[in-house]
This record gives structure tokens, sequence and C-alpha cells, in this order.
């Protein structure tokens, strides 16, 4: 996103899957990353009420005592740092700010109830994608002749003609506009994916963008386009296969990009301490493996949420706690979250892989 990720958004272009589902199907874009996912994987379906579903204790949950719920209180100090926290967060970040911090676990098993979240035909299982924070470098202003920019947003006339990314990319009509430029186009358009990042600056220093605003127009996979047109096997896509695929063909690598219509426009961000996440849709930094992008139409921001999914590199159960801290373009149903995995190439590598199963549970608070 997975895309500041849509309304803040991304993003997420958070448009990802973000990154891998995004690449296939439409992050965080932390993430809207900012697309949308195969039909096959759309989930247009109502959340299921408290009268339909089955409430319990968090304690029942399956993997509840596994969770070591490390990060998760820098998470809820991000949510409850805000000016006005979504409800009911006022009230509970003053209980949360009372908090022993070995009584978390207690705190959450006493003060909420789960409730499964269900898709409309009863489905309990839906689709978990994971995004992060690219580290890309460029500079402020242009080195060279590889390097291509990142727009700023554009004026409304233009956004109304909704240009396509060639169109962009091809006419110069965004001359000026330029918020930085940075070495590598590949990266430039995985950027875009995941709608946020660090740019390590040439001239020393960093600096950190965010979406701003998109084009308006669909996200569409290269990853299916690659597929489509024989480039790699669809059991073989992933989003360094696609990296791989584009720096080894050069001359194809910018019409294949095109073919994704989206393009997002960006906002330097100022203000966020180095060691911080990016800022999500609510206006919060987040938190690797803690703060998740959702459907804010099935779901509302900053809730609780319990995932029960498996890991993408280990295989391993993944069962945690995590916060809807950002939206996605492609994150839609009630049974759709984008993980977001922290900054860097190894959060990266995850995200990239992650397209599994999973399940989700709504901690309500009573």
């Amino acid at each position: 996103m997975t895309h500041m990720m849509i309304d803040s958004v991304r993003r997420h272009s958070n448009v990802l899957l973000m990154t891998l589902t995004g690449l296939l199907a439409g992050c965080a874009q932390t993430s809207v990353p900012a697309s949308a996912i195969d039909a096959e994987n759309r989930q247009d379906r109502p959340i299921s009420t408290a009268e339909n579903a089955r409430k319990g204790s968090p304690a029942n949950l399956p993997g509840w005592q596994s969770d070591d719920l490390k990060g998760l209180s820098d998470a809820i100090e991000q949510q409850c740092g805000m000016r006005r926290p979504p409800p009911p967060w006022e009230a509970l970040c003053a209980e949360f700010g009372r908090l022993d911090p070995g009584k978390l676990r207690h705190w959450l098993e006493r003060r909420f109830s789960v409730v499964p979240l269900l898709a409309k035909d009863g489905s309990a299982t839906g689709l978990v994608t994971g995004y992060y924070e690219p580290l890309v470098h460029g500079s402020r202003t242009r080195t060279s002749s590889r390097q291509v920019p990142l727009y700023r947003k554009p004026a409304k006339a233009l956004l109304a003609r909704k240009p396509t990314r060639a169109q962009i990319e091809n006419s110069g009509m965004l001359a000026g506009t330029e918020l930085v430029w940075l070495d590598d186009p590949i990266e430039a358009f995985f950027l875009q994916i995941q709608g946020s990042g660090r740019i390590m600056l040439r001239e020393g220093g960093s600096m950190r963008v965010g979406y701003a605003a998109d084009n308006g127009l669909r996200y569409r996979a290269i990853g299916r386009v690659l597929i489509e047109r024989g480039a790699i096997p669809a059991p073989e896509i992933s989003a360094q296969t696609i990296r791989n695929w584009l720096r080894a063909n050069p001359e194809q690598a910018l019409e294949v990009m095109q073919q994704n219509p989206r393009y997002v426009f960006f906002r330097e961000l100022r203000g966020i301490a180095t060691d911080a996440g990016p800022l999500g849709s609510l206006g919060v930094s987040l938190t690797a493996g803690r703060s998740v992008a959702i459907d804010r139409s099935r779901i509302a921001p900053g809730s609780i949420l319990f995932l029960d999914t498996s890991d993408p590199i280990r295989g391993a159960p993944l069962r945690r706690v995590v916060i809807a801290q950002d939206t996605g373009g492609a994150i839609v149903g009630p049974i759709r979250v984008d993980l977001f995995w922290g900054s860097g190439e190894k959060a990266g590598e995850a995200a990239g892989q992650m397209k599994q199963d999973g399940r989700l549970w709504l901690l309500q608070a009573h």
C-alpha cells in the first residue's frame, strides 16, 4: 500500500495487492497504497453483524497466548497520540495510559469481546497481503538523465482529465511539478505501488514521501500482464521475479509498466522521527507487524483485529493482534487486510511474497 496509503493514501497505489497481489491484481496504494484486485479475490460483501456472529473472549482465539504482543503498545500509543482518536479510543486511551505494561494481555481479555468477521455467504477465510516502506536513492534536483521524477499533486483541471501513466510519462505535461528525482525507474514504479517511501538523498540526509493524489484510473497489475504474455509462469510470479524481468528486459520494461494506467502523486512528509514508520491513512506512524490496511467501508478505521494467517517466508502460523491504521485501493472486502512489514529490503521480501489465506476477528470494547 500497501498504496498512504487511498484517502490519505496510498497508497498502498498501499495500489497493490500491495506488493505481490498489488502487482498481480492491483499496497500501501500504507498504502489507498491503491488499486483493485482481481475479481475472483474481491469480497464486495457486507461485514457480518453482532446479531449473526458469535461473540467470545479473546483468550479463546487460536494462537492468542503465542502472540508476544511485541510492538502492540507502540501501535496503540501512536493511535492515542492522535488529536481526535476515532471512537471508542478516547475512553480506551485514558485506560491504556494508566495501564501497567505487563497487564496489556489481561486488559485486552477483560475489556474486549471478539466477533468473527464473515463474508455475506458465511465464509470466514479471506486474503492477506503485505506492504512495506521502500528505501530508494535520489536527489532533490536532477543529476542524471536516467533519473525519473515523483510528481507533486497537479492542478484539479489536469486531474479531471484523468491522464494515463503513459500520457504523463511521455508528454512532459507535469514539467515543473517534480518533487524529487529517483535514480531507478523500476524502484520508482514499485514505490508508487506502495504509496510511501524513504529516499536517501545524494545531497545528504533523507526525505520521506507519501500519497497525495492519483489520476483516478483503475490499477492494472503488471504481474498479470507478464503472465498473459508468457513472460513469467503464474506459479513463479512475485515482486522479485517481476523486478528481475524488468531489469533483464530494459527495452520492454517501460511499455510493460505503462500497462498500469494508474499514477500516484506524492507529497513530502515532514516531522516524522527517523525510527518511526510511514504515516497511514489515520495520520499516525505505522508499526511493523501490527498495523494493517483495511477496507474502511467494511471495517472502521482504528479497529483492533486479531489476524490468523501464515508467515510467507517460513510458512509457520502468524497469529497476532493488529490495528486498522491504513487503507488501500486493493483492499476490498471484510476479510481482507494488508499487513505492514516495516522498512527496507527484508521487509520488502516478506511483503512481496505475502498472499496468504487468513481469518479475522474484530475486538469490540464492552
